[in-house]
């Protein structure tokens, strides 16, 4: 069996504060490598630093703040990550956001269409650079089978009308799942594998905090029967660490294996089409 060792990479896990992100920040620490959390909350953050530092026996562990719902703050934050590190050989974009009620970022956008997807296709648009010039490199891109409920539309993309949290999760993961093709098709030959992960059904506080008191005991009884976030976070660390899936890209991966995204997923038009509206709206150049 081979060892598996990540000493001298350094890997950006963003939402690695919490839940499946944090759990796969202690797994790839546990491995060897720099970690670094992007996280909204550096208070947070800097407690899960301590945690993942404690478990993992690893003291190279570094935090920033980025909130991906706010296209400055991500540029921000890509502008301190590059001063200080020049190379960036896996990027894990886990963060996401669930919002039962429709809102608005300050640019206009619904918040989870933002958080979701516009947030990661730029911040790995704006690291490709550096990913480029350490590679071979990796980029995770934590989906979800909830795609299946997606209803996405050109004319409607910000649910203006029609909105539902599981419809604007749906289309945002599906915005992503998309986005991964497209990325692994653009980067063939550089030597950086894209690849999207479905976790599973994980027993998180993942769109707890802000559910209505109603939903609250449906999430307790629906945990039940969920994963727990170490579970979830093993395909993810698999992706960034096994030599097993080097030079594997543009697939989807339901624990450790590849398989089959929606039918939708693979139209290509649509993969056009999405790279486009992330470049339009988060002003790409």
């Amino acid at each position: 069996m081979v060892k598996l060792d990540l000493t001298g990479k350094i890997c950006l896990i963003t939402g690695g504060n919490a839940g499946i992100g944090k759990e796969t920040a202690k797994g790839i620490a546990k491995l060897g490598a720099t970690v670094i959390l992007a996280c909204r909350n550096l208070e947070k953050g800097k407690r899960a630093m301590q945690e993942i530092s404690q478990f993992s026996g690893n003291s190279n562990i570094d935090i920033f703040e980025c909130n991906l719902s706010q296209p400055e703050s991500i540029r921000k934050f890509v502008s301190k990550f590059t001063d200080k590190y020049s190379q960036l050989h896996i990027l894990i974009n886990n963060a996401a956001g669930f919002f039962y009620k429709r809102q608005e970022t300050k640019e206009g956008y619904e918040l989870t269409f933002a958080t979701n997807y516009l947030g990661p296709f730029l911040l790995t648009n704006l690291l490709l650079d550096t990913m480029k010039v350490s590679s071979p490199a990796r980029i995770i891109n934590v989906s979800s089978n909830g795609q299946m409920m997606a209803k996405l539309t050109e004319k409607n993309i910000m649910l203006k009308k029609g909105y539902s949290s599981i419809k604007a999760y749906g289309n945002s993961k599906l915005a992503l799942t998309m986005f991964t093709y497209e990325l692994a098709h653009r980067l063939n030959g550089t030597g950086i594998d894209v690849n999207a992960v479905h976790p599973g059904e994980i027993k998180t506080g993942f769109g707890v905090s802000n559910a209505p008191w109603y939903f609250k005991p449906m999430h307790a009884l629906g945990s039940l029967f969920k994963k727990t976030p170490e579970k979830g976070a093993i395909t993810s660390i698999y992706l960034a660490s096994s030599p097993e899936v080097e030079g594997v890209t543009g697939k989807y991966f339901i624990k450790c294996q590849p398989k089959r995204s929606t039918k939708k997923s693979y139209n290509i038009e649509w993969h056009h089409k999405i790279w486009a509206i992330g470049k339009k709206l988060t002003g790409l150049q």
